[in-house]
């Protein structure tokens, strides 16, 4: 199965107040990554001391960095139409929705699977389910959390691995079974803004 894992750093928790710094994404075939994208965005916002914390980017390092609106068309070509996943999927999914809808830009076309209710029903019984508490669970290879492309990685191994289990129990994985086993009761999919036509010279 391929798929897009993909994640995002903000300036905070709330995607209408909050701004996006840093997009990644790791293209899978089934365990395997296949290639990776990562971007820092220039949010236009001072980062919060709070979140730097978190994921150690400051505004130093976003000098220069493109707008999110410069980023989106890239991302949705990176993404394609394939599966997208990430690990508590509705924060991302938000962020990413509230500046598609305002840029009115293109975007990824494939569904966003979660893989935190995924895990919580296929690995029952665990301390947490933390991304990081699962990756060291299954002795993904690891080292920094809290960066977007990296985060993307070891969520992709996470969804590499409830799929796997799954089809070892003999239990149905395609994308509406997995749907229908995070408990969601929409599926979470970006809508579809055209490009902006070229400006025709009518005279």
């Amino acid at each position: 199965m391929k798929f897009i894992a993909f994640d995002l750093e903000t300036t905070g928790t709330k995607p209408s107040e909050d701004m996006i710094v840093e997009v990644g994404a790791v293209m899978f075939d089934g365990n395997r990554a296949v290639k990776g994208y990562g971007k820092l965005v220039d949010p236009g916002i001072p980062i919060p001391q709070e979140a730097s914390a978190v994921n150690g980017i400051t505004d130093d390092m976003l000098i220069g960095k493109p707008k999110i609106s410069e980023v989106l068309a890239e991302f949705a070509e990176f993404c394609g139409d394939l599966p997208l996943v990430a690990h508590n999927a509705p924060f991302d999914y938000k962020f990413m929705l509230e500046d598609i809808k305002l840029n009115k830009s293109v975007a990824p076309g494939g569904v966003v699977l979660d893989t935190l209710p995924l895990a919580r029903k296929v690995f029952p019984n665990l301390p947490n389910y933390k991304l990081w508490t699962l990756t060291r669970h299954f002795n993904f290879p690891s080292g920094t959390f809290h960066r977007a492309e990296e985060d993307s990685s070891y969520c992709g191994l996470l969804f590499a691995k409830i799929v796997e289990t799954l089809e070892m129990r003999g239990e149905p994985c395609s994308e509406q079974d997995l749907i229908a086993l995070m408990g969601g009761k929409e599926e979470m999919r970006f809508p579809t803004f055209a490009p902006e036509p070229d400006q025709l010279d009518l005279f």
